[in-house]
């Protein structure tokens, strides 16, 4: 297999587990605690988000506008890092309360990292 096919499965199995978050979304209610409460509009970004990802993999699996949707991607992961996840890590006194939120930190900036390849790698 070549690198250019092997990359386009890579791309395709990165976008379809997007693409689970984003029904995730609109399935999975005690999402909408999450959302930060200086936020306007709560509960409802939970399901703009959940559209919004699954509109990424569908562009990436298409290769319709992948670049733009990737760089998108990234940026939306990164801020989520920012925002919900270090400050989570940073609250949890105790080192056994801090695991989950320091997965997801490492696990969204690496999806992050994925949608930045995907971004790099097309011109």
């Amino acid at each position: 297999m070549n690198n250019s096919a092997t990359f386009r499965i890579g791309s395709i199995l990165y976008a379809i587990i997007i693409g689970v978050f984003g029904i995730n979304h609109f399935i999975d209610t005690g999402m909408q605690k999450m959302i930060p409460s200086f936020m306007p509009g709560g509960p409802v970004w939970v399901y703009i988000i959940g559209a919004l990802l699954i509109l990424a993999a569908l562009s990436i699996i298409t290769g319709k506008q992948t670049k733009l949707a990737a760089y998108l991607l990234a940026a939306f992961l990164l801020i989520l890092v920012l925002s919900v996840h270090l400050p989570s890590v940073l609250r949890a006194e105790d080192a056994s309360y801090r695991r989950l939120p320091l997965i997801n930190l490492l696990k969204d900036t690496g999806l992050a990292a994925a949608a930045l390849m995907i971004a790099g790698s097309k011109s």
